[in-house]
């Protein structure tokens, strides 16, 4: 009897452990009704400190309600609601962002570290898709009134193949979900990562690596 009980403990151990883990990945329950942001503030904690004096504004924004500039490279812009635009959000564990797009325009591959995004899309159609761990990739076409979802992170990308313009809107299940760009990250970081590794990893000649090095270096 003395085997069984112990591995039924140990997996109600590991079970135990599982849920706590997956519990302390989202953003941390808040303890009080608001604990909006001091952004200015010297502290370092995982959010932000609250501020003793707050008001309306600091729970109100309306950074999403005209489309954003997409003249650039990547014929995108992401415009992020999250703590950083609306203190109010800080322990809330959620965030908003417009997405906009020009014709041809490309939200490229990215993560998002933190949270969980689901899409809505404004207008336009866009191509949609992200990647699991196994390799497979998951898209599909959507348009006006339609709903997409990218779990935590995988990478995942948006594509404007339509004629006009598309925006959505995407919620996150966190106040600061975070992003990385695969590209910018791995050919723009700052120190940079050693063309070597570059070039193995993408199995190109160190030229390669210097030229799109070039084109993602830090604008001084």
């Amino acid at each position: 009897m003395g085997k069984p009980t112990a591995t039924i403990a140990a997996a109600a151990i590991i079970v135990t452990l599982a849920v706590l883990a997956g519990v302390s990945a989202n953003d941390p329950d808040m303890l009080q009704d608001v604990c909006v942001a001091d952004l200015n503030s010297t502290i370092k904690v995982n959010g932000f400190p609250c501020k003793t004096q707050f008001n309306s504004s600091d729970f109100f924004s309306d950074i999403l309600a005209k489309p954003g500039n997409t003249n650039n490279t990547q014929g995108s812009l992401v415009t992020g609601a999250n703590v950083l635009r609306i203190p109010g959000l800080n322990t809330l564990g959620v965030s908003l962002s417009r997405i906009d797009y020009a014709p041809g325009g490309l939200n490229p591959p990215h993560t998002h570290p933190r949270a969980t995004e689901i899409a809505f899309v404004l207008y336009g159609e866009l191509e949609v898709g992200f990647i699991t761990t196994a390799n497979v990739l998951v898209s599909k076409i959507i348009r006006p009134g339609e709903i997409f979802v990218f779990p935590r992170g995988l990478v995942h990308f948006q594509k404007n193949n339509g004629r006009g313009p598309a925006s959505v809107i995407v919620a996150f299940d966190s106040q600061l979900p975070g992003t990385q760009s695969i590209a910018a990250t791995l050919f723009g970081a700052t120190p940079p990562l050693p063309d070597n590794v570059l070039s193995t990893a993408f199995q190109i000649g160190r030229k390669d690596v210097k030229k799109i090095k070039a084109k993602f270096a830090p604008k001084k």
